[in-house]
């Protein structure tokens, strides 16, 4: 838990879900930065008594500290609308001063103020940035914020090429501000995603294949060499059994799977909407519109019925936002553990340096190397 001190009050704020071992706090210098900013710490104070809308919020911590304006949040990530219901509630905030919205949801039909926390993707900023653009009014208020390290030139291009002229701030504890005038004259062009590619022809089921990638989504512009090694090991399966493509992205992997083995019932698991969306693309392109799969957004494996799983397919991510940490694999691999059938198998890829099959072998008590070579290793853990 992190008390985060703000002009109009302090917060209790943490991180979703929360972990004992998970040190980093729910909120940063660029959030601080942009609050100091509407209060009129360092300028007059923004009118927030319009529509608000804050995009790309990471644990609720914006939205927490500006509820009273009843604000829209608006987050490609499950976690973070997670974080935000119980941050205002251990905070004693009625839940229903915030509308929380998804990046698939459609927007309010007019935004007078814009609060933008610059995503790590440039692509979902650029998708989001061309859904909000025909909201926007000559006198709405544009504030984006985001870290140093985050903030880039093709960052404040996107700004100007889509809503208006646009400039930063100085920095204040490594964090920035940019501020965008919105210009009505600008032609209003639909986003250019999502955006497909070709799958190479030494990949399995999937050979030559089309993916369809939503804005946000790892490695949407061509397959990433982690995703390559897994098609290529994939297990060999056969028969009646149900298999999760767990963290799915684009769905490739659930896809592979369900192609190689027409029996099984597949369930695509992610926290990104736009990865879940972009799975469920994949799928139907693929695999028909009348096969049989299950789309789920949600926190790992939380939601799935102990002991109902043959196989779970697994590439974790270890990063968080700008953190680099292990606490979602150990999620990603604890859930496993519990969704799977006595005999059931967890497959996991990852570069070699990440050490999982340590953590596999805490959890599973036991773990044996599928495949390998000089970068990657898939890991098999079989629950007993």
């Amino acid at each position: 838990m992190n008390c985060f001190t703000t002009s109009s009050g302090k917060f209790d704020l943490a991180r979703y879900p929360e972990d004992p071992r998970d040190r980093l706090r729910a909120w940063d210098a660029a959030d601080e930065y942009l609050l100091r900013h509407l209060q009129g710490i360092d300028a007059e104070p923004v009118d927030l008594s319009g529509t608000v809308v804050v995009m790309g919020d990471r644990w609720g911590a914006l939205v927490t500290a500006i509820a009273d304006c009843r604000p829209v949040q608006i987050t490609d990530s499950f976690l973070t609308q997670a974080a935000t219901r119980v941050n205002l509630r251990r905070n004693g905030i009625d839940a229903e001063k915030v509308r929380l919205l998804s990046s698939r949801d459609n927007p309010p039909d007019r935004i007078d103020v814009l609060l933008i926390r610059v995503p790590k993707s440039l692509a979902l900023l650029e998708d989001q940035l061309h859904r909000l653009a025909p909201l926007v009014h000559a006198g709405t208020v544009i504030v984006g914020t985001g870290m140093v390290t985050e903030i880039h030139t093709s960052t404040l291009k996107l700004f100007e090429r889509i809503l208006g002229p646009t400039r930063t701030s100085l920095a204040a504890k490594k964090a920035r501000l940019i501020f965008c005038s919105p210009d009505l004259r600008l032609a209003r062009v639909a986003s250019p995603w999502p955006r497909r590619y070709e799958l190479p022809g030494d990949v399995g089921a999937v050979s030559g294949l089309t993916v369809t990638n939503h804005a946000g989504i790892f490695c949407a512009e061509r397959l990433d060499i982690g995703t390559r090694f897994f098609l290529r090991n994939l297990p060999r399966r056969h028969g009646p059994e149900r298999i999760v493509d767990l963290g799915c992205g684009n769905g490739v992997i659930g896809t592979a799977a369900a192609l190689a083995n027409p029996e099984a019932e597949v369930m695509f698991v992610d926290e990104s909407y736009q990865a879940a969306a972009s799975a469920e693309a994949t799928f139907r392109l693929n695999a028909g519109a009348d096969t049989t799969a299950e789309f789920v957004v949600g926190d790992g494996l939380s939601g799935v019925p102990a002991g109902t799983v043959d196989l779970v397919l697994n590439n974790p991510p270890f990063h968080t936002h700008r953190a680099t940490t292990d606490a979602t694999a150990w999620r990603m691999f604890t859930g496993s553990r519990d969704a799977l059938r006595p005999g059931g198998e967890l497959w996991v890829v990852g570069n070699r340096h990440l050490g999982y099959h340590v953590k596999l072998r805490r959890i599973f008590g036991n773990c044996e190397v599928a495949a390998s070579d000089p970068k990657f290793v898939i890991l098999r853990a079989v629950r007993r």
